[in-house]
């Protein structure tokens, strides 16, 4: 089950490398205008990475799918240290597509979008617990083909954007030829990498290997029932705890923020059944970049928009905020941002010892998944000149 977290790992890692390289030209292109005007600072344009991921949710993909929830956290905290050329930090969308699930529509194709590119960490990982596996047909092609129709890929040649397809089935079931979904992905820039859950020679055998080189992709085969081995150490429980603090640094507001604070305590909960170390690679996550609430949370919100107090009915506001001064909201939400800081960098910084210690504890063989997706990224990374701090 290693395999789907260096899927994820590998996604995000190649994502971040492409997306670098563009940064990389556009940083180095002259600026006539500056020679004219030094006056004028532009900011660099937003990079993103886009990373689908098409999962086989039949009978047999019970795993795959546990491995799933579980490595969406160790995507992220690997795509957070990543930065491009001009030191522009890439944000990163996923989207979910679930195929091969006889409770799916066959006029679909067994197919169904889960959530479209989202940045939103909780509702992706709610999605991703939402799943169920059922026998069915396993259609790629189709799958393939419906993500590269559907999501919004954006026409920017600098971003990186990537397809990981996992099933267990021949790649050329389906009315719909998966060469033509590859010579589709390849017109919108979009790299499909695939993992065969089985033997490796069987996944070449049944073109799982052709589906990935067809555009340039990385095939991998892993087993997805072999069980995951999680290192605990002494820092899991400390970080597990200032979690919780960090919890009560967010302010909701809006129709949605009781709801979204309340998602994020489930989801909490979430990865805490799974495993201790599952809550706390989220932690870990919640501590980063990339976990912005800024549709329901009032710290992340005036970051965004320092005028979002003024735009806000009274009633949309918390209870512990109504009827006070904006002066006073200021300053209780500067409050609670300063105490988010200073929780998140004790997080950090306990993880960076917590990862010392897993690195000193952990034998040197590691999940086969795990070695063909950290070759893909240091092969993507190599020819995209992305950088990791």
């Amino acid at each position: 089950m290693n395999y789907l977290k260096h899927l994820f790992g590998t996604a995000l890692c190649i994502l971040v490398t492409v997306t670098s390289y563009g940064c990389n030209l556009k940083a180095k292109e002259p600026n006539n205008t500056a020679l004219i005007s030094t006056s004028i600072s532009e900011k660099p344009a937003k990079q993103y990475v886009k990373i689908a991921l098409l999962l086989d949710t039949s009978n047999s993909m019970d795993g795959l799918i546990n491995q799933a929830k579980a490595q969406l956290w160790d995507i992220v905290n690997e795509f957070t240290h990543a930065k491009c050329g001009n030191d522009v930090r890439p944000s990163l969308e996923i989207a979910l597509y679930e195929y091969g699930n006889d409770n799916l529509s066959s006029r679909e194709g067994y197919i169904r979008q889960v959530i479209g590119f989202s940045n939103d960490l909780d509702e992706i990982s709610e999605k991703l617990f939402s799943l169920t596996t059922n026998g069915g047909e396993e259609y790629c092609g189709e799958v393939i083909q419906t993500s590269l129709k559907q999501l919004d890929w954006g026409k920017n040649t600098d971003d990186l954007k990537m397809i990981f397809i996992a099933g267990n089935e021949p790649f050329t079931q389906g009315k719909l030829n998966y060469k033509d979904a590859a010579h589709n992905a390849k017109e919108k820039d979009v790299i499909v990498n695939t993992i065969f859950c089985g033997n490796y020679e069987q996944g070449i055998s049944t073109m799982w290997k052709n589906g990935a080189t067809l555009t340039g992709g990385d095939y991998m085969a892993i087993d997805h029932n072999r069980q995951v081995v999680h290192i605990n150490t002494p820092y899991d429980d400390v970080i597990i705890r200032l979690n919780s603090k960090l919890n009560n640094t967010y302010i909701s507001y809006g129709s949605l923020g009781r709801q979204k604070k309340a998602l994020q305590s489930v989801q909490d909960s979430n990865a805490a059944e799974m495993e201790a170390a599952v809550a706390v690679k989220r932690s870990v996550s919640k501590s980063s970049r990339l976990y912005k609430n800024s549709q329901w949370d009032l710290v992340d919100a005036i970051e965004d928009d320092e005028e979002i107090l003024s735009e806000l009915k009274e009633e949309e506001l918390p209870q512990e905020l109504q009827g006070k001064s904006e002066s006073e909201i200021k300053t209780y939400i500067n409050k609670k941002k300063a105490e988010r800081e200073d929780i998140q960098n004790q997080i950090q910084e306990l993880n960076a010892k917590r990862e010392a210690y897993i690195a000193e504890h952990q034998k040197e063989e590691t999940g086969e998944l795990e070695n063909a997706l950290l070759s893909a990224i240091k092969t993507q990374a190599s020819k995209k000149n992305y950088t990791w701090d």
